[in-house]
């Protein structure tokens, strides 16, 4: 339901009262072919194939979720009155661009973090009512979901641990209060920091911002004393740097960049028959 909701807003908001172009188009048949042109990986099935039922279009993928391709290959094919194919264009375009441009993004962290364990999430850094769509897109792409929303874990980070006088007995309290099956992370500094949150009960500590050289001691620290305490490593962390993060020994490493620093794809749709 969540896609339908969010594929009829964004063909809305092209549509809105109507497609000029479906006053006076011909009531005839089309076909059109979206060719690649530029590499990349594919993203966006579920999202088109919603706009096709709102539309009355018929999709044939030569090109799936997750699949990759390269410059000159037919991804998609679309068949439907004219009229219908037309004015779903920019909608079925842009979404297949944005998705599969995040998917493309993530691919070269994956490979980077090939044989060493180590999962690559995202963030909340995501563009406002676009949430699920971009997060699926990190899917697709190869990496993991961190928190989707405020409401699915308790984070802790900077601005929280200002406010908080007592951290031991605070995540006492939120024991009694969050769900039994709720995560509590706690964003970290400094190796004392990590070691603070590992003590007083956190399941999951961010190492932000640290050297690699910190977290080697943060796992340290977490093997000898916490081993079921998760480590993530997050802040300044890049594709050229993150095996080196990687090989410390961490559980997780997220970057919003996979999603905020995308660019997007370039693909074409040309009508072949009408």
């Amino acid at each position: 339901m969540i896609i339908e909701e969010f594929v009829k807003e964004v063909l809305l908001e092209d549509i809105g009262r109507g497609d000029l172009f479906g006053r006076v188009a011909p009531k005839r048949e089309a076909k059109a072919h979206i060719v690649a042109k530029s590499s990349g990986i594919v993203a966006g099935e579920p999202y088109l194939e919603a706009l096709a039922r709102f539309c009355n279009l018929d999709l044939e993928w030569e090109r799936r979720d997750g699949e990759s391709f390269e410059k000159g290959d037919l991804i998609l094919e679309v068949r439907g009155g004219a009229a219908d194919l037309l004015a779903a264009e920019r909608t079925l375009l842009n979404m297949l661009l944005h998705a599969s441009s995040i998917a493309t993004q993530v691919q070269p962290y994956i490979e980077a973090l090939e044989g060493t364990g180590v999962m690559l999430l995202d963030t909340r850094k995501t563009r406002p009512m676009l949430r699920n769509f971009e997060k699926y897109a990190v899917r697709v792409g190869g990496a993991v979901n961190h928190r989707m929303g405020l409401d699915d874990a308790l984070m802790l980070k900077d601005t929280h641990l200002s406010l908080i006088d007592d951290l031991k007995g605070f995540i006492e309290k939120a024991r009694r209060k969050i769900p039994f099956t709720t995560k509590i992370e706690i964003e970290c500094e400094s190796v004392e920091a990590a070691s603070k949150a590992m003590d007083a009960g956190a399941d999951i500590v961010m190492c932000d911002n640290m050297e690699v050289a910190q977290i080697h001691e943060v796992v340290l620290y977490r093997n000898e004393n916490f081993p079921g305490v998760l480590l993530e490593a997050s802040g300044n962390i890049t594709l050229d740097n993150i095996r080196e993060y990687a090989k410390t020994g961490i559980d997780a490493i997220s970057s919003g960049s996979i999603i905020h620093q995308s660019r997007w794809i370039d693909l074409s749709m040309k009508i072949v028959t009408g």
